[in-house]
């Protein structure tokens, strides 16, 4: 939900690519939340896919010689480049454009987000762009999505889920988006299931475990009693 960072340039011609905009980043607890699910989860989607890069709130360089020439997604993803840590996004170094970006929008990012970033990601060459409002007080559906015809952005249709809530297709990463209240699912339809957050996770190992323990106890009850 960041909007379009304009940072000085370094004193003396030295070209410097900052790796923050000095600004503190004021966010909800919901906004917050759902970007960490978000970026967890698709880094767990490609967690053994060498060439596939997430990252989230990370400044992308577009435009080399030109620090102000940034933007922070609040999530993208990258087929082809390498996965490894990154302080900052130098497209001209990289060779690659973000395949798809998210942005959750908010009131202080609306405009931004359905204007000048998805002018600025159309001319990058970004695949799919999805926005999603999880308090759906700014978009009406609260998710919303382009892909790239030629040189430009198509709309996407969202379509309505029979419990009331949305839905778009994502070609490039083979997931479908369900919205879910305040919160945005990728569903694998392949497997027939959801990618788990971080919060999901924890649960299924506690469960996990508890499964274990309950069969080691009757394993150890059965052979009690055998004679």
């Amino acid at each position: 939900m960041s909007a379009l960072t304009i940072i000085t340039p370094a004193a003396q011609g030295e070209i410097r690519y900052p790796e923050t905009d000095g600004q503190p980043m004021a966010e909800t607890d919901i906004h917050r939340d759902e970007r960490l699910a978000l970026i967890h989860a698709l880094m767990e989607w490609y967690r053994n896919d060498a060439q596939v890069y997430v990252a989230g709130n990370l400044l992308l360089y577009y435009e080399e010689g030109n620090p102000r020439a940034s933007v922070a997604p609040d999530g993208f993803v990258v087929l082809g480049v390498a996965k490894q840590q990154r302080r900052i996004y130098k497209l001209w170094e990289e060779g690659r454009a973000p395949s798809v970006v998210f942005e959750l929008t908010s009131e202080s990012t609306q405009d931004d987000d359905l204007e000048r970033k998805r002018l600025l990601y159309e001319k990058l060459g970004v695949g799919e762009y999805f926005l999603f409002d999880p308090t759906q007080d700014y978009l009406n559906p609260k998710l919303q999505g382009f892909r790239l015809q030629g040189r430009y952005y198509s709309p996407l249709a969202p379509q309505s889920r029979p419990d009331g809530e949305w839905q778009l297709i994502s070609q490039t990463l083979g997931l479908e988006l369900h919205t879910a209240g305040t919160r945005l699912r990728m569903f694998d339809p392949r497997a027939g299931e959801y990618l788990r957050s971080p919060r999901e996770e924890a649960e299924a190992r506690r469960e996990a475990e508890a499964e274990l323990a309950r069969a080691r106890a009757e394993l150890a009850r059965l052979r009690g009693e055998a004679p």
